[in-house]
């Protein structure tokens, strides 16, 4: 039973990943399209990803307190996927940018209680296994987005055509959160709590320090961690990539995820943390294979891209679960994502601004960065074993 939710949670982020990633995959050439410059295109990716990280500590603790989880898991996925297919409609970068704000502020709403839901299963089907089986479909929803729409594009059609075409997954994402809801309308039960009840009077306990240390590697990878609009814009606007192979180059990134995420969830049920370790010193030698060298070497580095953004999603949280409370952990996941996200999105700022001025200067910001944080982990794991 455990399993069977966490694969239908898994589906239903299968189409929403194809319908926001399909729509991810073209944004940052959209945006220029539009007329927005690097700059401005790093910014706008930036700020869409705090808002959607930002906000997850105020659902996480709104889930926690009301215990109204599916209410507001089905606001953000309505949100998070009506929005991309809107952008057909954009008629200026403004209008896009504020679309792309919309669809990352509705994933910041349901992520933290999805997740939360989701590490219910833990004792079940094991932490690593259950996540990286939902990453696992996640990511091959977002392996088939960027193809559909790199489809739509080479059969003729324009950017708008291909958002459009995406409210077809949309809508089968939310009828498969419906589905879900209905039969299983109670998560916690996995784990021998009701959550349909808040916090409530339950007292408050401080997390411990290993929680921080994580929080502050995590900062460090999201600072270090380059936006794929601003990957995009590069690939093309050096005619790295032609126009309709630069979704091609994110599919390749989500299909190296897609692997990644379900042999790293096993491995890190079983090994721990130098599985999270490793993924994330491999993952980090994207950023030269993307901008200083040819399209070989990118759709190479974009592997390594998925590979790190996999590694992100899969083992941070099965990290933390064990540190936190079962009726808390909405808060805790979204407090430790909203840190993710302010780094991020300083992290594009800087790296944006750097773009125009030295390529070299920004692989070094971001690979020495994203370095940093693997000792904060070995701390952490430290401070964990001592508490």
């Amino acid at each position: 039973m455990v399993l069977r939710f966490v694969i239908l949670i898994g589906v239903t982020n299968l189409f929403a990943d194809l319908t926001y990633e399909g729509g991810r995959s073209i944004t940052g050439p959209f945006l220029a399209q539009l007329g927005a410059g690097a700059a401005l295109i790093s910014i706008v990716s930036g700020t869409s990803e705090f808002l959607g990280y930002a906000l997850r500590a105020v659902s996480g603790y709104v889930a926690d307190r009301t215990g109204r989880r599916w209410t507001l898991v089905f606001v953000g996925y309505a949100i998070n996927m009506l929005a991309v297919p809107a952008l057909a409609l954009a008629g200026g970068w403004p209008a896009a940018a504020t679309l792309m704000a919309a669809e990352r502020t509705g994933r910041a709403i349901r992520r933290p209680v999805v997740q939360a839901m989701l590490s219910h299963a833990h004792t079940d089907v094991g932490g690593g296994r259950a996540f990286g089986i939902n990453e696992s479909l996640d990511a091959a929803g977002a392996t088939l987005g960027p193809l559909v729409i790199a489809a739509v594009i080479a059969a003729g059609g324009g950017y708008r055509h291909g958002f459009a075409i995406l409210l077809l997954s949309a809508l089968a994402c939310l009828g498969m959160l419906v589905f879900t809801e209905r039969r299983y309308p109670n998560p916690a039960a996995f784990e021998g709590h009701d959550e349909d009840q808040g916090e409530g009077g339950t007292r408050r306990r401080p997390y411990p320090t290993s929680y921080w240390l994580y929080l502050a590697a995590a900062a460090l990878l999201g600072f270090g961690f380059v936006d794929f609009a601003l990957v995009a814009f590069h690939l093309q606007h050096t005619s790295v990539l032609k126009p309709a192979l630069v979704p091609v180059a994110y599919a390749v990134a989500m299909g190296a995820g897609a692997v990644g995420n379900w042999v790293l969830g096993r491995a890190y049920d079983r090994f721990g943390l130098p599985v999270l370790l490793a993924a994330f010193a491999v993952g980090a030698a994207f950023p030269p294979m993307v901008f200083l060298a040819g399209s070989a070497w990118a759709f190479a580095g974009m592997a390594l891209w998925g590979l790190n953004k996999g590694a992100q999603d899969t083992l941070l949280k099965p990290l933390l679960a064990p540190l936190v409370p079962a009726n808390a952990r909405s808060t805790a996941f979204g407090l430790f994502d909203t840190a993710f996200g302010t780094a991020w999105l300083g992290g594009s700022v800087a790296l944006g601004l750097l773009y125009d001025r030295s390529l070299a200067t920004l692989v070094i910001v971001s690979v020495t960065t994203q370095l940093l944080a693997l000792p904060l982990f070995v701390l952490g794991h430290r401070a964990r074993r001592s508490a």
